[in-house]
């Protein structure tokens, strides 16, 4: 309560066009300056912020697009508990800060998950090693003497995929005697932090066009084959039909020769003479 807050939207080191809005239990989809806060460049700064404004912010860009919503808690009473405001990647380390404003931050305090004692700690931080998809929930904690936070959602998120286009090939054996190869595209997991960029890793989109080649140049290789095979069964087969139709024709005289000489016995008559 009364502290001087500034939220900013940026993506790709530029804040332009984006805008800040929020939800909050006076006010639904309200933006910057709208009311509340001060835009002041790409930022938009609350001073004296109030327990009402507590609720959902997030950014909000001209073609539609909006960014991750983020829960913002005000409290009016003296303890504080500071947790990540944005998603956790999973198999990070979150440290969970309890503290007050009126004494030293290094009091003890317990913590809290889905409203269960997770563990004491005599200095007033807690550090989660490694969170899954298990540590996900609403924490908070409580200092003797003090009270306790308000509670704070921590939302774990898992580590994002892409495809990667390795050099591991399946080798499709044609009957003609072509090789279709297809590349198989396998799914790795990303690293949490980014690696320079290096000239032996393709783009997605490089990659991509690079499959798409692949695969016209062995159909082109492929059709070839295809197409003469079919030509030369086509071929066999007219062949083997003209042969018997040569075979028939041959025979034709013949048998109407046979019925020739048939003919001239039935016209012999037998005279007999005694």
């Amino acid at each position: 309560k009364d502290d001087f807050v500034s939220l900013s939207c940026e993506e790709d080191d530029s804040s332009a066009g984006w805008t800040l809005r929020r939800n909050t239990s006076k006010q639904q989809r309200t933006q910057c300056g709208d009311g509340w806060g001060k835009p002041a460049g790409f930022s938009c700064n609350i001073s004296y912020i109030d327990p009402l404004e507590s609720g959902v912010y997030w950014c909000e860009s001209r073609e539609g697009p909006i960014s991750n919503m983020v829960n913002l808690t005000v409290t009016g009473g003296s303890v504080i508990l500071q947790s990540p405001v944005l998603p956790v990647m999973e198999g990070d380390d979150v440290t969970l800060l309890c503290k007050t404003k009126t004494t030293p931050s290094n009091l003890p305090a317990a913590f809290y998950k889905d409203g269960s004692l997770i563990r004491k700690q005599p200095t007033g931080h807690m550090t989660i090693q490694h969170v899954s998809r298990s540590d996900e929930g609403l924490y908070k904690c409580d200092i003797s003497g003090h009270g306790e936070s308000p509670s704070s959602w921590i939302t774990v998120t898992g580590e994002e995929l892409h495809s990667d286009f390795t050099s591991d090939f399946i080798h499709i054996l044609i009957s003609s005697g072509a090789i279709l190869s297809t590349e198989k595209p396998t799914t790795t997991p990303s690293p949490t932090t980014s690696a320079p960029p290096s000239s032996s890793v393709l783009s997605p989109d490089s990659s991509s066009l690079q499959f798409v080649f692949r695969v016209v140049l062995h159909l082109v290789v492929f059709c070839p084959y295809f197409i003469s095979t079919v030509l030369m069964v086509s071929l066999y087969r007219c062949r083997a039909k003209g042969n018997y139709m040569h075979a028939s024709m041959v025979k034709t005289p013949l048998d109407e020769a046979e019925q020739g000489l048939n003919n001239d016995y039935e016209d012999v008559t037998i005279e007999h003479h005694f």
